[in-house]
């Protein structure tokens, strides 16, 4: 069974192109910054991003996919603007918490459009894991506002949201992507405790 992933992990990264790992090694570092509260993870984000949006529209034929990594570029210029001029004295905003009430609302709201997105491409296409696919796409998206804003509880959400990744890929036989999803994990359970740490510091 080892021995059996381990090959089909090889052949999978053999059958990636270029683009693909450029993605993939530009997200990674996209990751590790953000987790360091290093305001240049955006930088690495754009890259990523953009040339995720045209492996996606030139390759793949995944024009929503494309549009949403488009979104992901727009946040990754609004997030490098925030961290490095916004807050009240223009020296970039600190690291905040969501309310008890904000998350209520995130969750139910999170929720109702994931379980709508997963109803409509359930019934209109033949997408496979329609509502894990929706739940994913919609609290990534959540996650990423708020990452925007520095909000800690980000992380909790990518814990997640890739944990969840991690299940669909492997359910999908995606092995490698899924693995790359483990990775996000343990970084995001790390930046979730530094920047826990950090926000203590700061109140």
């Amino acid at each position: 069974m080892t021995k059996r992933l381990l090959q089909t992990l090889l052949t999978e990264a053999a059958a990636l192109s270029w683009v693909d790992w450029v993605v993939t090694v530009t997200a990674l570092i996209y990751v590790v910054l953000a987790a360091r509260e290093n305001v240049w993870c955006w930088f690495w984000g754009i890259i990523s991003c953009s040339l995720w949006a045209y492996a996606s529209f030139a390759f793949y034929d995944l024009y929503l996919d494309a549009l949403l990594q488009l979104f992901y570029v727009a946040m990754a210029v609004v997030g490098l603007y925030q961290w490095k001029y916004g807050g009240q004295a223009g020296e970039g905003v600190p690291i905040s918490r969501l309310s008890a009430r904000q998350h209520l609302y995130i969750l139910v709201g999170g929720t109702a459009a994931a379980l709508l997105f997963g109803y409509f491409f359930d019934e209109y296409t033949p997408a496979a894991a329609t509502y894990w696919d929706a739940f994913t796409t919609v609290f990534s998206v959540i996650a990423t506002l708020i990452l925007v804003r520095k909000i800690l509880d980000n992380w909790a959400y990518w814990i997640v949201v890739d944990l969840v990744y991690v299940g669909l890929y492997f359910s999908r036989g995606a092995y490698l992507f899924a693995l790359v999803m483990v990775v996000y994990v343990v970084i995001a359970s790390f930046a979730l405790v530094g920047w826990r740490r950090q926000y203590r510091a700061q109140v």
